[in-house]
């Protein structure tokens, strides 16, 4: 035990050092002061972060209020455009209808009730499809529309205005005003003068 070494007692300080002391500690006290911010600055601050916040809660409530009418949109053109693949089904058997008419001739009295008969399914057929707005494009004396229509040929006719369509070689069909099929159409041009 002799060989520990003796305690350390706390130095025993006179009055001057304590004031000394305690000058020492007020100085380093107040620079620490200056660099809180006041109470002005502190509210002035919350008051930013409030309307920042604010303002990023009423962005992201826009942002779902977009994202939830783009969903309905989606859905509404799904839904309105679903039929879109059959109607393109549908049409070949349309024409096939319409042919058959047209090649039936009226005057024989066998096949007459056979063409009232398709005539009959047509018009059912044709209604069917007006229903769910499915719509004829028929475009014939009208002028020509390449977003409605299929040019096959231009053919010279001095009785027409150039760019009108003379002859439908095949109607086309829109769903809900969306193009689902052009009409093939034959335009009319001007007489090349010789």
């Amino acid at each position: 035990m002799a060989d520990q070494e003796p305690k350390q007692e706390d130095p025993i300080l006179d009055d001057e050092q304590i004031a000394s002391e305690t000058e020492n500690q007020q100085d380093t006290d107040q620079p620490m002061e200056q660099e809180e911010p006041s109470l002005e600055e502190a509210m002035g601050q919350l008051q930013v972060d409030l309307a920042e916040a604010k303002d990023d809660a009423l962005r992201a409530q826009a942002d779902a209020q977009n994202v939830k009418r783009r969903a309905e949109q989606d859905v509404e053109k799904a839904r309105k455009f679903a039929l879109e693949q059959f109607c393109k089904e549908l049409l070949p058997v349309m024409d096939n209808l319409e042919r058959a008419l047209e090649a039936a001739p009226a005057d024989e009295p066998v096949v007459k009730p056979i063409a009232e008969g398709v005539e009959l399914t047509l018009k059912s057929f044709s209604d069917a499809l007006a229903r769910f707005k499915i719509e004829v494009v028929n475009p014939l004396g009208e002028p020509f529309d390449p977003q409605f229509h299929q040019a096959m040929s231009m053919v010279e006719n001095a009785d027409v205005e150039p760019n009108t369509v003379t002859m439908v070689m095949q109607k086309g069909y829109t769903l809900h005003g969306r193009l689902v099929r052009p009409a093939m159409v034959m335009v009319s041009k001007a007489v090349e003068q010789s």
